[in-house]
Formats: structure tokens, C-alpha cells, sequence
């Protein structure tokens, strides 16, 4: 899984983050099922304590798109994780990557309104709406998922593999210049870098352009 996102900064720095979830593994569907909360807290904090420090990372990025736990239980495994790793100083971010699918949400804003002050940034996925997404639908669909996840650090997000979405050439850098001018925009967020690599970054490239100019 790769992604790329780029915060407005006084200097220019890198942060990586492991992502969870996803949405397959060799093609099958990945489900979050823990068998009880506690052993799933216990075996994640871990075995990601050993992977985040063996790689010098610095945060992780909550991306389960299917489950077989309720809203609750997700809830609590995600919450105790990020404030286990937060705690022991393993970790210095955490965000989220939901996408507008009403099982989706559900288990995305039950753990916002619990544990939304322990997560630093919300990486929607507003790729996932419709190819073809205009400006103004954009602007909408930034707005509501703003209030969805009140207080958030909102990132505005496109694809490089052209699967939907507001893209850079109908005007996505239009709508972030936009929500820039407005002070909405915490930052962007691009799927994927193994699509982008072959047009050299381009895109990535005029994100950090755009979040390094003054408001």
C-alpha cells in the first residue's frame, strides 16, 4: 500500500507512516476480526512496536475497509492502539482513511467521536466517489466530511491510477487552492505512489507546491 501526503510546514520534512487494513491480501477481501479486543491490543501494540522502530517509521495510518466486528469493538482495538503506541512514544501520529460507504462510516465515526483527539489527521478517500467529480460536487462532498469528523485535520485526496474521484486535470488543485484560501486545507493526500512514479511525481510534486505557498 502506498501512499503520499504533504502538511503545510514551516520546514520541509517526511513522516512515514504503516498502514493497517487495506482493502485485499492476494486478492481476498481484508476483514478486521479480532477474536477479543484485548489479545487484538496486545498482539498489535507489539508486533507493531517492533516493525515501526526496526524501520524507523513514525506513525500509522488506520485503512480497514471491511469487517467483521461492530462499530464498538473497532472502536476500542483502534483506540487502545493508537494511545498504547502514542503513550510509549513509538508513534508520534495516527490518522485514518475512511471513504463514503455507510458500514465504512459507521465504524470510522463511532472511533472519532471516542478517540478523535488522539488522531492527527483524517485521510478521506475522496477517490472513491465517482469518476468525473466536478469542483463544486468536490467542494460538497470536503464540507460534509469535515462535519462528519468535526475538528479533524481534514486531507483533501485524489488518485494517480485515474479510479474516480475530483482528478488534477478537471480541476482538484482548483478546489484545494480554494479550501487553502479559506484555511480548510490541512494537506493532501495521494494514491498511490506506484502510479504516480512513471510521470515522475508530477502530481505530488505540484501538492507541495501548492501547501508551501503563504496564505
Amino acid at each position: 500500500m502506498s501512499r503520499v501526503y504533504s502538511q503545510q510546514t514551516q520546514h520541509s520534512n517526511v513522516k512515514v507512516a504503516l498502514s493497517l487494513g487495506g482493502d485485499s491480501v492476494g486478492g481476498s477481501s481484508a476483514y478486521f476480526n479480532p477474536s477479543s479486543v484485548d489479545s487484538w491490543v496486545s498482539n498489535a501494540v507489539s508486533s507493531l512496536s517492533d516493525i515501526i522502530k526496526q524501520y524507523n517509521l513514525d506513525g500509522i495510518d488506520i485503512d480497514y475497509e471491511h469487517f467483521q466486528a461492530d462499530p464498538d469493538t473497532f472502536t476500542e482495538c483502534i483506540g487502545r492502539l493508537i494511545t498504547t503506541l502514542k503513550n510509549n512514544g513509538v508513534i508520534s501520529f495516527a490518522s485514518i482513511a475512511p471513504f463514503d460507504d455507510d458500514e465504512v462510516q459507521s465504524h470510522y465515526q463511532a472511533l472519532w467521536k471516542s478517540y478523535g483527539h488522539i488522531i492527527d489527521y483524517v485521510n478521506f478517500q475522496f477517490y472513491a466517489y465517482d469518476e468525473g467529480t466536478t469542483v463544486s460536487q468536490f467542494m460538497n462532498y470536503f464540507a460534509t466530511q469535515r462535519s462528519n469528523y468535526e475538528g479533524g485535520k481534514m486531507l483533501a485526496s485524489f488518485s494517480t491510477d485515474g479510479s474516480g474521484g475530483l482528478s488534477p486535470d478537471n480541476g482538484f488543485f482548483t478546489a484545494c487552492s480554494k479550501l487553502k484560501s479559506k484555511g480548510e486545507l490541512a494537506g493532501i493526500f495521494v494514491w498511490s505512489a506506484d502510479d504516480s512514479k512513471s510521470n515522475g511525481f508530477k502530481y505530488e510534486k505540484q501538492s507541495q507546491a501548492l501547501l508551501a505557498i503563504p496564505h
